[in-house]
């Protein structure tokens, strides 16, 4: 499966949320709310794994990601992801980079 980077540079296509939806995998739903109930100290349940992608119009982005600042800054500035965008990399992202080290190899490969 190709890439589909997400505004921070995660790779929504290897995420099990995407994934699940995609796929309609009810299984990998209700895997994906148990092991991230454990990981993030939230609630989570199968019905609450659907995600279409970080810069999906439909506004069907998994928990966090709807809200996500770096996505919504993204979409104000028109930019398909932060490698785009005249001020990267900013504070934002490159805080994120601290948690996320893939995402930064990620938006790197596109800004060459």
């Amino acid at each position: 499966m190709n890439k589909m980077i997400a505004a921070c540079g995660i790779d929504c296509a290897q995420c099990p949320a995407y994934l699940a939806t995609i796929n309609d995998d009810n299984a990998l739903r209700a895997k994906t709310a148990a092991e991230w109930k454990l990981t993030h100290n939230f609630d989570f349940t199968p019905e609450m794994i659907n995600c279409h992608g970080c810069m999906a119009t439909d506004g069907v982005q998994v928990g966090y990601c709807s809200m996500c600042e770096i996505r919504k800054c993204a979409g104000e500035k028109r930019a398909t992801t932060c490698a785009a965008c005249a001020q990267y990399p900013c504070k934002a992202v490159n805080d994120f980079f601290a948690m996320v080290p893939a995402a930064k190899a990620n938006l790197e490969a596109l800004r060459t």
